[in-house]
């Protein structure tokens, strides 16, 4: 029992030198791996290795500061995740910073830690255009999406117990997946961050035949997640992304992808930054999930 109370010791002990090195570990490295997203709003691939999104624009500038921090090299690698691994990913040291979607909230800060807020999310329902379904009401007896490893996961649930509604949940493993149980008629509606949405929506093979609708379901920040206990390399993160705030580089960012014709179709999201996000730029702030809701 004492031998397997020593390895685990040491392997705890192991884990947290790299978790509050990673500045040295780049350095030493010259390569910094991102994790980055197939389908999501923020984040997600045109094809042949490359990933592109708002929030990856954000990361790239991230890296671009760390360079001169750090006055060398840096290679970035990709390294694709899922609502499902993303956690472990940065956890166990694999990936340094995840460019995705991630909400932050009280149960995830145990495990990770969260840049400055990004994006203040709305989650919603997305329909067929001729569903007839308006509110999360009209969803009794219907099936509802959302994807494997999500927040959305729980947002449905806590309607669905407050409301009394009842409907039958499907799981997608990515994003993808889930707006094709929607396209293909398997869902009734699709639950999910609203730029996820209305992502999925433009970039579909007929847009028109989609719509979201109803009240907002939840308000959740979204943050570029990384490893835990490691001040130095979250100060760099952090100061990184307030400059881009203080200079109105990321109202540009977000104007560029959510306003303008994206890839790889040229379509337009058309969404209009929402006062909820010019407040997180004008006060940059790590704040979870949990403090959004008290303020309702």
């Amino acid at each position: 029992m004492k031998k397997v109370l020593l390895v685990a010791a040491l392997f705890a002990g192991v884990s947290a030198v790299h978790a509050q090195d990673t500045l040295t570990k780049l350095k030493t490295s010259g390569v910094i791996t991102m994790g980055v997203r197939e389908s999501s709003g923020l984040s997600y691939t045109i094809g042949d290795g490359k990933y592109v999104g708002y929030h990856i624009d954000v990361c790239d500038r991230v890296v671009a500061d760390l360079r001169k921090q750090l006055g060398g090299k840096l290679e970035v690698k990709h390294q694709p995740v899922t609502s499902a691994n993303r956690i472990q990913l940065v956890t166990n040291g694999t990936v340094d910073l995840e460019c995705g979607s991630t909400t932050n909230n009280v149960q995830r800060q145990k495990d990770v830690a969260f840049a400055v807020t990004t994006y203040v999310e709305e989650v919603r329902i997305a329909v067929k255009a001729n569903s007839g379904i308006t509110n999360i009401s009209q969803l009794n007896g219907k099936t509802v999406a959302t994807t494997t490893g999500t927040t959305s996961v729980q947002t449905l649930r806590k309607h669905e117990r407050a409301t009394g509604v009842d409907f039958k949940e499907v799981f997608g493993k990515d994003h993808a997946d889930s707006f094709l149980l929607l396209e293909s008629g398997r869902a009734d509606a699709f639950v999910m961050d609203g730029s996820i949405l209305a992502k999925n929506i433009a970039t579909s093979k007929n847009p028109a035949e989609f719509k979201i609708v109803g009240e907002v379901l939840n308000v959740e920040p979204i943050a570029i997640m990384m490893r835990k206990d490691d001040p130095a390399f979250k100060k760099a993160v952090d100061d990184s992304i307030k400059g881009l705030m203080k200079s109105g580089e990321l109202a540009k960012i977000y104007d560029k992808w959510f306003m303008q014709p994206i890839p790889p179709t040229n379509a337009k999201i058309g969404l209009p930054v929402s006062a909820a996000n010019k407040e997180a730029w004008a006060n940059p702030n790590d704040k979870p999930m949990e403090e959004y809701a008290a303020k309702k």
